[in-house]
C-alpha cells in the first residue's frame, strides 16, 4: 500500500467528520481525514475574535450529542471538560424572567400556577414523544418503498416504538406533527413570556415562523436529537473547540491521521467509483471510499460534479433550501453584563429574548421580504461567567446566536451589517442597561459570512433547511437519504 492511499479519506475535520473517523479508526480501517483550515472544528472551533478575547466561532453550546457516545470515544480522558452541565434556558424580558426548567421553588413566583402545571405535562409528553422518533436518528434512515429486509425491519422497529407510546399520545403525534407551534402554545398555556421562549425554539435556525405548519415536528426533532431530555446543555471548558480538539485526540489515538490546512478541490471518480480526491494544491490522495462531511450542495456538485450523477439528482441537489437565517454575534466585554431582569445573578444559563409568539412572527414578517429582522431574537451565553480562561481578567464575552438575519438582504450584507449589529446592541441594551458602553470589540458573522469562513453552502449550519420535506427519510434528497450517494464508495456524514 502506497503513503498516500487510505481506506478511507474523511472530508472536513468538524465534530461530525472526526466522530465518522474516529469510528472508522476504531473498527481497523486505514483514516486520513482533510481539513481546509489551520485548525480541526469547522463551526465547532473557538478562536480569538479580539486581542486576548476567545469565543465558540459559531455553534456555543453543547447540546445533541448524547452522553453515550461522549463516553464510548473517551473524551473525558482526551481533555475534555465541562465548565457548566445541564445549562436552564431563562427567558427574559426587559422587566422579568422565567427559568426553563421550572424552578419548584420560584415557580410561582415567575408563571401562574395553571401555567406550571400544564408546563409540566406539557414537557413530559413532548419528551415522550420525542423519544419514540429517537430511532430514526440512530439508525440508517429506511428507504420508503424499499422491499431490503432491512428496511422493513427498521419501519417496524419504529411503528413498534410509536405504538408504545399508547394510544394517547399517538393520537396527540399524530394531531400535532404537522401544526404551526402558535396553535399548539396556544392550546396550553397563557404566558406571553413562556410561549415566546418555546416558540423560539421550535424556529431556531429554521426558515419558519411560529405560524409556519410544520414548526412542531422541527421542535420535536430537536427534542429527538436531544434524547428527550430536559436539560441537556452544556459549555465545555474552552468552549466548543474543546469538544473537537478532543474528538481529534480520540480519532487520532484510534489511529486516523489528521491533515490540516488541506481543502480538498475535487473527488477522484474511477470506473464509476469514488477513489480518492485530489486537493487544491494539486496532490492526488487514493482510498477505497470517500466520507464528506461537507454539506451535500457542496459534496455533490462541487466536489463531485454533476457530470458524475444523473440529471433528476442534479435537480433535487440544486433545488436543496440551503439558505441561512441566523447569524452570530461576539462582544469583548469590559465587565459583566448586567441584565435587569436577572436583579443583579450573575447570567450562567442561556438566555433567550423571545418575549412572545407575536414577537417571533414578527420578527420572521422582516425576513421574508430580504429584510434583517428589526427586532431580532437573540440566544445569549456568556461564557466567561463560568469559564474566565476565555478573555483577560476581569473582562468578558458575550456570544448570541441572532434571528433572523437572511442570507441575501435587501441591499446586500456590506451595506447592512453595521446596522444590523447597531440594532441588535439596542435589543441587548434594552435588557442590560450599559452594555453598549462596555464594548470593546464585536464581530458580526451574517449567513454569508458563516458560508465564507467555514465553506457551508448558504451558510446554513443545519446544511439544509429543517422542513418536513426535508426531514428523516428524505433528508438531503431522496436518492442519498441513508449517507450513501448515488456514486458507489462516496458518502455523506455531515449534519
Amino acid at each position: 500500500m502506497s503513503a498516500s492511499r487510505y481506506d478511507c479519506i474523511v472530508v472536513g475535520a468538524g465534530h461530525n467528520g472526526l466522530t465518522c473517523a474516529a469510528y472508522l479508526a476504531r473498527a481497523g480501517r486505514r483514516v486520513l481525514v482533510l481539513e481546509a483550515a489551520e485548525r480541526p472544528g469547522g463551526a465547532a472551533a473557538t478562536r480569538e475574535f479580539a486581542p486576548g478575547y476567545r469565543v465558540s466561532s459559531c455553534a456555543h453550546l453543547l447540546h445533541l450529542m448524547p452522553a453515550w457516545l461522549l463516553e464510548e470515544l473517551g473524551l473525558a480522558r482526551h481533555g475534555l471538560r465541562m465548565a457548566a452541565e445541564r445549562m436552564p434556558t431563562i427567558a427574559l424580558s426587559p422587566t422579568g424572567a422565567l427559568r426553563i426548567p421550572l424552578d419548584p421553588d420560584s415557580a410561582a413566583q415567575n408563571l401562574g400556577d395553571t401555567d406550571a402545571h400544564a408546563l409540566h405535562e406539557y414537557e413530559a409528553r413532548m419528551r415522550r414523544l420525542a423519544r419514540a422518533l429517537r430511532p430514526l436518528l440512530e439508525a440508517v434512515p429506511p428507504r420508503l418503498g424499499s422491499r431490503a429486509w432491512r428496511d422493513r425491519l427498521t419501519l417496524l422497529g419504529l411503528a413498534a416504538k410509536l405504538r408504545l407510546l399508547g394510544r394517547a399520545d399517538l393520537r396527540e403525534l399524530l394531531r400535532i406533527a404537522g401544526m404551526c407551534v402558535q396553535d399548539l402554545l396556544d392550546e396550553h398555556f397563557e404566558s406571553p413570556l413562556l410561549k415566546g421562549a418555546l416558540a423560539f425554539d421550535a424556529v431556531l435556525g429554521t426558515n419558519l415562523g411560529p405560524r409556519s405548519p410544520g414548526s412542531v415536528f422541527t421542535l420535536l426533532y430537536r427534542l429527538a436529537a436531544a434524547g428527550g431530555a430536559p436539560a441537556s446543555l452544556a459549555q465545555p471548558v474552552g468552549g466548543l473547540g474543546a469538544l473537537t480538539e478532543a474528538l481529534a485526540r480520540a480519532a487520532n489515538g484510534a489511529g486516523a491521521e489528521l491533515r490540516l490546512g488541506a481543502p480538498v478541490a475535487r473527488v477522484i471518480v474511477s470506473e464509476d467509483s469514488a477513489a480518492g480526491v485530489v486537493l487544491e494544491s494539486g496532490e492526488r490522495l487514493e482510498a477505497d471510499c470517500v466520507v464528506s462531511s461537507a454539506d451535500p450542495t457542496t459534496t455533490f456538485l462541487r466536489l463531485l460534479g454533476a457530470e458524475h450523477l444523473d440529471a433528476g439528482f442534479v435537480r433535487r441537489v440544486t433545488h436543496l433550501r440551503t439558505e441561512g437565517m441566523t447569524a452570530k454575534l461576539h462582544l469583548a466585554l469590559g465587565r459583566m453584563p448586567q441584565f435587569t431582569a436577572l436583579a443583579g445573578a450573575v447570567p450562567t444559563g442561556r438566555l433567550v429574548l423571545a418575549p412572545s409568539p407575536g414577537a417571533v412572527e414578527r420578527a420572521f414578517n422582516d425576513a421574508k421580504y430580504g429584510k434583517f429582522s428589526a427586532a431580532p431574537l437573540l440566544e445569549i451565553i456568556v461564557p466567561t461567567a463560568v469559564d474566565p480562561g476565555l478573555a483577560p481578567a476581569g473582562q468578558h464575552v458575550l456570544s448570541a446566536v441572532v434571528q433572523y438575519a437572511p442570507y441575501r438582504v435587501a441591499g446586500g450584507w456590506e451595506g447592512q451589517r453595521e446596522q444590523f449589529l447597531d440594532t441588535i446592541l439596542q435589543t441587548l441594551e434594552a435588557h442590560a442597561p450599559g452594555l453598549r458602553e462596555s464594548v470593546r470589540a464585536a464581530e458580526l458573522l451574517t449567513p454569508e459570512d458563516i458560508e465564507a469562513e467555514f465553506r457551508i453552502s448558504g451558510g446554513n449550519w443545519h446544511h439544509a433547511e429543517l422542513a418536513l420535506d426535508q426531514f428523516f427519510m428524505v433528508r438531503p434528497v431522496p436518492g442519498a437519504a441513508q449517507y450513501r450517494a448515488p456514486l458507489k464508495g462516496l458518502f455523506l456524514c455531515g449534519a
